[in-house]
């Protein structure tokens, strides 16, 4: 039987999605609206137009900037991926001194905002030659603290024994990592996949400091300088348009993968 409360509940429920969706929804449908009418649309445009997207592939380069911000993305993913599961895996299998200072440690580091280590980061990129290179997009996002605590959490669901066979077996400790632990937490693995694949895709101020050629930028950052360098010419619907396309891969990623995020998230307060 539905009472009032449970009304009043999903009421209250509805117009909180309301207030998140909205704001995407009329960004979607202006991006598809002519100019002189952007201004007034509130749910549906009085005619659609792909101008604006036309007028953004002629006033900007983003083919290229998309196929930097594919490459950065997916390289940044693959080695947070290799390397925060070795460390997971040492952090939650292997004993050694110091593992529970490390890991309070890294925890700590979450903490910090990446402010703080702009400057030492910059001045190592320069010291390096790295700057306006792929190598000062990729190198310093080699390891990502929440992928390792993750990889931790999930790899101490693991039996034990199912280790100790492998090592019986005479698997080697990357054997086990790569060919053994990984297919038993695939939601973890993609979950992690989706979040370091959209910080990566959505990271702006990095690129902005350490890529100056044209031909290296990256998506999001050609996007900002389209926005506020005065190449958009104060259109707000090309504006638009360029937010769609640079929010479309992240929707479409998170619209097939989304079944094993919520997996992962929903059983990671039940690990120990």
């Amino acid at each position: 039987m539905i009472t009032v409360r449970k009304i009043l509940f999903y009421l209250v429920l509805t117009t909180a999605a309301l207030s998140f969706v909205y704001p995407f929804y009329w960004m979607f449908m202006a991006s598809f609206t002519p100019e002189k009418h952007i201004g007034n649309l509130i749910f549906f445009p009085p005619e659609l137009t792909f101008d604006n997207f036309r007028s953004m592939f002629s006033k900007i380069p983003i083919e290229r900037a998309l196929l930097n911000s594919i490459i950065v993305s997916f390289i940044n993913t693959g080695m947070a991926l290799v390397f925060s599961s070795m460390a997971g895996y040492a952090l939650s299998r292997m004993r050694f001194r110091g593992r529970g200072v490390i890991f309070i440690i890294l925890i700590f580091t979450m903490s910090l905002p990446f402010l703080i280590t702009l400057i030492p980061n910059y001045i190592l990129m320069v010291k390096f030659g790295w700057i306006d290179t792929y190598l000062s997009l990729t190198i310093p996002f080699l390891v990502n603290a929440l992928a390792i605590i993750m990889f931790r959490q999930a790899f101490q669901t693991i039996p034990q024994a199912l280790i100790d066979a492998a090592h019986i077996d005479g698997c080697g400790e990357m054997r086990i990592v790569f060919s053994i632990l990984w297919p038993n937490i695939k939601p973890t693995i993609i979950t992690v996949a989706i979040l370091v694949f959209m910080s990566s895709w959505n990271e702006v101020l990095w690129p902005l400091i350490v890529i100056r050629d044209e031909n290296l930028m990256t998506l999001p950052q050609m996007v900002t300088l389209f926005a506020v360098g005065g190449r958009a010419e104060a259109q707000l619907g090309v504006k638009l348009a360029s937010a769609v396309f640079l929010a479309a891969p992240i929707i479409i990623a998170y619209a097939f993968f989304q079944k094993y995020f919520i997996q992962s998230m929903a059983s990671s307060g039940l690990k120990d």
